[in-house]
C-alpha cells in the first residue's frame, strides 16, 4: 500500500491514498495542481482474464478536491476511440488511512514518460526530425480527433503528451530512447472546455492552461478554440526541433514578459537553420488565428508527408483489447484452443464484454465471434434499426 507523508505544523502524519479492488498503488509518478499520479500494478496479474492491463497510471485526489480529475473523466468518456488520446479504464473510491474517501481515476501507462522529458534528454540539442515528424503526426491526429468531438484541449505542452509503447515493444525492452519504440498520445484533458461555450460577446475572465503556450487571442481577447490549440502545437514541434522552449530558456522565469509578447502578437522566433518544410508548418501554425491551419490541413502538410500511420485503425479502438496499448499482454493475454484472443474479465468465472458495440451493429446483420467460458463460437444477430 502507498505511503503519503503530509507535514502539517511541523508533525508528519502518514496517510493512505489506498489500494483498488484488483490493483496495488505504486510509487508517485508526478504531480500537479489538481493532484498526484501513481504507477499501479495487478494484484493478480498472471490471471488469464482482466478488465485491466497490467500497469496503468491512476490519477488520485480527495474526493472533495477531485471536481478535475472527474471533469477529465468526463471528458475522455467523451472523446474515446482514438488510439492517439490517452486512454481510461473507469474510475474507483478508495478509502485513505485518514478517514477520508479518495477518487481514483485509471488510465493509460506511458512508459516512455512525457515528450518534455524526451526533449530535456537531448541535451539542447533537439530530437531528430523523423521523430519529431512521427510524434508530431500522432499528436495532431488526437487533436484532430478531440476538436472533432467538439472539445478545446486548452493545455496543450511537452509535459501532457505522453510516451505510450508501441504493440510490437515490451516495457523492460523500451530504452526510453525515442525512435518508433513509443506512440505519442494527449493526456491530461481537466482544462478541457467545449468548443464555442463561451456565450458571443462575453470574454472569459481567467485562461486555461500554461502561459508559454498560450495564444494571441487567447491572451489579448480571452478566446480559447481550437486555434489556440494549433498555436501551442507549433510550440510544441518547435521545442521538439531546438531543444529549447519556445520563448527561449529563460522564459520559464519570465512569464509575464512572454504574457506581454504574446499579447502583442509577437510569436516564438524560427531558426533559418530549420527545414523549409519544418519553417512553412511552423509558420502555419503561428499564424493570425482566423488564418491559422487546422489539424486536418496539417495532417496533409508536406511537412508531415511519408508519416506512416499509426498500426491499427482509430475506429476500433474503443473494442480492442486494453492490453495491446502498453505492449505488455504477454503477461495477461492468451490464446484459447482456436487460438481466439480472449478478453474477458475475472468476474464469476464468465467476464463481461467491456463494449457492446463491438459485438452489435444497429439494422443490418452481422457476424461476430464471442467467446464465453474461453471457448468462442460465431453467431449471428439481427437488430432492427428501430430498437
Amino acid at each position: 500500500m502507498f505511503e503519503l507523508t503530509i507535514t502539517n505544523n511541523n508533525k508528519k502524519k502518514n496517510y493512505y491514498y489506498g489500494d483498488g479492488k484488483t490493483w496495488v498503488r505504486g510509487g508517485c509518478i508526478g504531480k500537479g495542481c489538481f493532484g498526484s499520479v501513481y504507477m499501479a500494478t495487478l494484484k493478480k496479474p498472471k490471471l488469464k482474464y482482466s478488465s485491466y492491463p497490467p500497469i496503468m497510471a491512476v490519477k488520485s485526489a480527495e474526493v472533495s478536491l477531485s471536481s478535475s480529475i472527474q471533469k477529465e473523466k468526463e471528458v475522455l468518456n467523451n472523446v474515446k476511440g482514438c488510439r492517439n488520446v490517452i486512454r481510461c479504464f473507469g474510475d474507483e473510491i478508495t478509502n485513505a488511512g485518514n478517514g477520508l474517501m479518495v477518487y481514483n481515476l485509471l488510465l493509460e501507462f506511458g512508459a516512455g514518460g512525457t515528450l518534455a522529458d524526451l526533449i530535456s534528454k537531448s541535451g539542447g540539442i533537439g530530437l531528430p526530425e523523423p521523430d519529431v515528424k512521427r510524434f508530431t503526426r500522432s499528436i495532431v491526429r488526437g487533436l484532430w480527433h478531440i476538436h472533432q468531438c467538439g472539445y478545446v484541449h486548452c493545455d496543450l505542452k511537452p509535459d501532457n503528451i505522453l510516451l505510450v509503447c508501441n504493440s510490437h515493444c515490451s516495457v523492460s525492452g523500451c530504452s526510453g530512447s525515442g525512435g518508433d519504440e513509443f506512440v505519442a498520445k494527449i493526456g491530461d484533458l481537466g482544462l478541457a472546455k467545449r468548443a464555442k461555450q463561451s456565450k458571443k460577446g462575453k470574454l472569459m475572465s481567467y485562461w486555461r492552461g500554461t502561459p508559454m503556450y498560450l495564444s494571441p487571442e487567447a491572451v489579448s481577447d480571452g478566446v480559447q478554440e481550437a486555434p489556440a490549440d494549433i498555436w501551442a502545437v507549433g510550440c510544441i514541434v518547435l521545442e521538439m526541433l531546438t531543444g529549447c522552449p519556445p520563448w527561449g530558456r529563460e522564459s520559464d522565469t519570465m512569464c509575464e514578459d512572454v504574457v506581454n509578447r504574446i499579447g502583442d502578437n509577437e510569436s516564438p522566433l524560427i531558426r533559418t537553420t530549420l527545414s523549409s518544410e519544418a519553417k512553412s508548418f511552423l509558420k502555419g501554425c503561428f499564424a493570425k488565428s482566423k488564418f491559422r491551419l487546422t489539424a486536418d490541413m496539417l495532417l496533409v502538410h508536406p511537412f508531415l508527408e511519408g508519416i506512416d500511420d499509426d498500426e491499427g485503425d482509430d475506429e476500433d479502438d474503443d473494442s480492442s483489447d486494453v492490453y495491446d496499448i502498453n505492449a505488455i499482454s504477454s503477461l495477461i493475454m492468451s490464446e484459447n484452443e482456436d487460438g481466439y484472443s480472449s478478453y474477458w474479465s475475472e468476474d464469476d468465472g464468465e467476464g463481461t464484454e467491456t463494449d457492446m458495440n463491438s459485438c452489435f451493429s444497429i439494422g443490418e446483420e452481422t457476424s461476430t465471434v464471442a467467446p464465453l467460458n474461453g471457448v468462442q463460437h460465431p453467431i449471428s444477430v439481427t437488430i432492427s434499426s428501430r430498437v
